[in-house]
């Protein structure tokens, strides 16, 4: 399995190393991390910096391609050339997926056209507006389309994918072997179940007016 993780300045982090260390535990699976141009990019945070191996011009298909979220999404919202090289890659992928906010690249790039799709709690009615039919869960399959939620949803979006390609068995030893065992300290991990002032907070420093005007944090 080749597995084609797009990386851009400004990505939120976790949602692209949290699959890519399921991903890359799988024996025989391959995974690069591919921009826009070759050469390293900084997250979200600007504290931690990734390296694109490979441009986008360098990679022609891949059996998985993955988009995380981040801030940098605006901009690559716009960006007809990865947009075009996302449309042409998902014409060979056995699995065309995303995690958080890279749904609405996704969408952006045509798609999502009429397709049940998922992000961040929310970006779900912006990724209505790109022509997806939006549903809540910690990932959406439709097809060979699988979409995960906010940022650690992209873990357990790639472990699904493994099980689906080489069986439960090698899913669960790779959550073992990752121990993946969430057990967090508080309940709020959902709009539904956190305190209304903290579903207010997090829209605000994390939800789309904050994408739009450069300060988001952790959105995803």
């Amino acid at each position: 399995m080749q597995i084609a993780i797009l990386i851009f300045e400004k990505l939120t982090a976790l949602d692209a190393i949290g699959p890519y260390e399921v991903l890359r535990s799988v024996p025989g699976w391959e995974v690069k991390f591919v921009g826009p141009e070759k050469g390293p990019v900084r997250t979200d945070s600007g504290a931690l910096g990734l390296s694109a191996d490979f441009g986008i011009d360098e990679v022609a298909e891949a059996d998985i391609v993955l988009v995380p979220g981040g801030e940098g999404n605006v901009p690559l919202m716009q960006d007809e050339a990865v947009l075009s090289w996302l449309r042409r890659i998902d014409g060979g992928t056995k699995w065309t997926t995303s995690v958080c906010t890279g749904s609405l690249v996704l969408g952006a790039a045509g798609l999502l056209e009429g397709r049940r799709a998922t992000s961040h709690w929310a970006f779900l009615e912006q990724l209505g507006e790109l022509g997806a039919d939006p549903v809540g869960g910690r990932f959406v399959q439709d097809g060979k389309l699988v979409t995960a939620a906010g940022v650690s949803a992209g873990i357990d979006m790639a472990l699904h994918l493994v099980g689906q390609e080489v069986g439960p068995e090698v899913a669960q030893a790779v959550q073992l072997g990752i121990e993946y065992d969430p057990q967090p300290p508080f309940d709020a991990g959902s709009p539904e179940k956190a305190p209304e002032a903290i579903v207010e907070l997090v829209t605000a420093v994390t939800g789309p007016d904050a994408m739009q005007s450069g300060t988001a944090s952790d959105a995803g």
